[in-house]
């Protein structure tokens, strides 16, 4: 449009304005692909999270790139009509920021010291920001796990669970209650166990959040006496979950129970749960082994009559009943009654070595004792859960922080460790896969640029500007009352391969006109003269996408929002500062280029420049038509014969 402005016609228009930014376009194109291509390779859990994502950036991307270079211009030549040949006026705006970039650029170094300042009180005010793997999201639905003291029985179970069922159903905000009795999640199946999954009705038609809803189960929880509770998320893990490893069990249990009573002093998380002190009831059958000796019965045949007599035989011993199809097995074992009888217990007949058998209560000790309820194993050691639900909060990152300041954390006993786990895990996993994608992600795009600009010193430029946008992320979040996330984190390598584009635009521009003859500094404003328009334009569109999913709409809206928020005052604090501050850091990074040319260029060979052929020279041999040049980058190569002719 700028050209035909001029008097140009579309097509002409069309050929000159896609030759003009086509370097520019394609910088910005592969920079974002640079960025997204390392994300899909990330391992581990956060790989799941965002393989799909960098792939499908990436590939969307690169169709846009070939859009932009092969229909649009095409489209531009045939649909778009002559202007009148107008002379562009500058606004108060734009002689304002002509002002403010002439300035920036004649105290360069004034400039560039208030740009490392903000990005030093940009990375201070990160501290302002709690952290967290995901937002809460309302989904309309709750799992509420039960735990009854051990020893207790199925009817046990079943009453307790039909009482808390019925309380809950006088809610108005709950829709259904599932009750799957027997187990946990995908724990071991035991009588005294039971999970309800709770479906509130939709959002749009009860006044209290998920998050509130959980707190309101709660309180009706704890009005039941014997039993335990808690919340789980949809991977099917509590919020909070640290385990504590070792190989001694006391000491184990030792810190589990201190770490646990302290923990609840937390304002953080609520319901601390630990798997230390559940120990139940057992009959507890211990050899003697020289009067098993003399006798001439093994431990062997001792456990096999308990096993026999208790749950029956292994499935290859037993018996077959042909019921015609299939064979079924006959399992004969004690009823239940009798297995909770003392007496019949130390009567079992255990066979010896000559055939005959003795009483149980000859060859064992047998007595009521405590155990265990179960024996948990995480890298083949023995491990102690400590789990517990967020208050009011999605600040997993704050509540690990008071965990682990506790004294009970600190002052382990030797062999014991305490490390997070479930959510927690995969939290520290993401931060540092995305740690190791940025810094892959950067490392990408430094070559890709290298290669489009021919150049070390401009790519270094471009990148300079990506820390600009951090400050807009924090200030957005802070004002918005939200945390530092997953999402926030996608918003984040979103806004690596987004915010070079400024930058891109700004020295790709500076370049052609210094080559045209133009001297730095009227370059420089000249670039931000005509290219401020189309990056404010880009940035207003970017945003304006994103306003939806910032404000938090429909299902998983919870979700979208923070990397929407984030991008959105990345985006705009880095389009004002970029244009600001790109042109000074220019000026100085081209000044190290000129210093580090006059130290070793005399080891290169001669420049361009010194070889004798110039743009007009070149430009008159070719014998191009019409007023039409391309864009010849003579710093990028030597120009040679051989070049001469593929050029013609």
């Amino acid at each position: 449009v700028r050209h035909m402005r001029m008097g140009k016609s579309p097509y002409r228009a069309s050929l000159e304005a896609a030759d003009q930014i086509g370097l520019a376009v394609m910088a910005i194109s592969l920079t974002i692909i640079a960025v997204f291509v390392p994300v899909s390779f990330m391992s581990g859990i956060a790989g799941q999270y965002f393989k799909q994502f960098g792939l499908t950036v990436a590939i969307a991307v690169f169709f846009s790139l070939l859009t932009a270079r092969l229909i649009t211009p095409l489209l531009a030549a045939y649909f778009m009509r002559n202007h009148k040949q107008t002379v562009e006026k500058e606004g108060l705006i734009m002689r304002g920021y002509i002002r403010i970039v002439t300035w920036s650029v004649r105290h360069r170094f004034v400039t560039v010291i208030l740009g490392l300042g903000i990005f030093a009180a940009s990375v201070m005010s990160i501290q302002l920001l709690p952290k967290g793997f995901m937002p809460a999201i309302d989904e309309g639905r709750l799992a509420l796990s039960i735990e009854l003291p051990p020893g207790s029985r199925l009817d046990d179970t079943i009453a307790k669970v039909d009482a808390i069922s019925n309380r809950l159903k006088k809610m108005p905000e709950i829709d259904s209650i599932f009750v799957d009795g027997g187990k946990i999640g995908l724990g071991a199946p035991e009588v005294r166990l039971a999970q309800m999954t709770i479906a509130l009705v939709h959002k749009t038609q009860r006044k209290k959040t998920q998050k509130q809803m959980q707190a309101l189960i709660g309180e009706v929880a704890r009005e039941f006496a014997d039993i335990r509770f808690w919340f789980i998320n949809e991977n099917g893990q509590r919020a909070v979950s640290l385990g504590v490893s070792g190989n001694d069990p006391k000491a184990m249990e030792k810190v589990g129970v201190a770490l646990t009573s302290q923990m609840k002093r937390i304002p953080l998380i609520s319901n601390v749960v630990s798997t230390a002190a559940l120990d139940r009831p057992e009959i507890r059958i211990i050899p003697k082994t020289e009067r098993a000796a003399q006798l001439g019965v093994t431990t062997e045949a001792l456990a096999a009559a308990v096993r026999v007599a208790t749950i029956g035989d292994v499935d290859a011993n037993l018996a077959k009943y042909n019921a015609g199809d299939r064979l079924l097995p006959i399992r004969v074992k004690l009823t239940d009654n009798a297995r909770q009888r003392f007496d019949i217990i130390a009567s079992l007949r255990v066979m010896t070595s000559n055939g005959k058998s003795v009483p149980l209560s000859a060859v064992a000790d047998i007595r009521y004792d405590q155990g265990p309820s179960n024996i948990a194993r995480y890298d083949r050691v023995r491990r102690i859960a400590v789990e517990a639900d967020l208050a009011g909060t999605d600040a997993l990152g704050e509540a690990l922080a008071a965990i682990f300041a506790l004294p009970a954390a600190k002052n382990l006993p030797p062999g014991v460790s305490v490390k997070p786990s479930g959510d927690s895990e995969v939290m520290a996993e993401v931060f540092a896969g995305f740690a190791q994608a940025m810094g892959a992600g950067l490392l990408m795009v430094l070559a890709v640029l290298i290669l489009l600009f021919a150049s070390i010193i401009h790519p270094i430029t471009i990148l300079l500007s990506l820390p600009l946008s951090i400050g807009g992320v924090i200030m957005a979040l802070y004002i918005n009352n939200q945390s530092i996330s997953m999402p926030v984190v996608i918003g984040i390598l979103m806004l690596i391969g987004i915010v070079t584009k400024n930058a891109i635009m700004l020295v790709d521009f500076a370049i052609e006109r210094m080559h045209q003859g133009m001297n730095r500094t009227d370059a420089l404003v000249d670039a931000g003269r005509k290219r401020a328009r189309p990056i404010v334009m880009t940035t207003i569109a970017m945003v304006a996408g994103m306003v939806p999913s910032a404000m938090g709409l429909g299902d998983g809206g919870e979700f979208r929002s923070p990397m929407a928020v984030g991008v959105i005052g990345g985006l705009l604090v880095s389009t004002v500062l970029s244009l600001i501050f790109v042109p000074a850091i220019f000026t100085l990074m081209d000044d190290i280029g000129r210093f580090t040319w006059f130290l070793f260029g005399r080891f290169v060979g001669p420049s361009d420049e010194d070889t004798g052929i110039g743009v007009k020279a070149l430009a008159e041999e070719t014998k191009l038509p019409g007023d039409f040049r391309p864009r010849l980058h003579l710093h990028q190569q030597r120009i040679t014969p051989s070049s001469k002719s593929l050029i013609r």
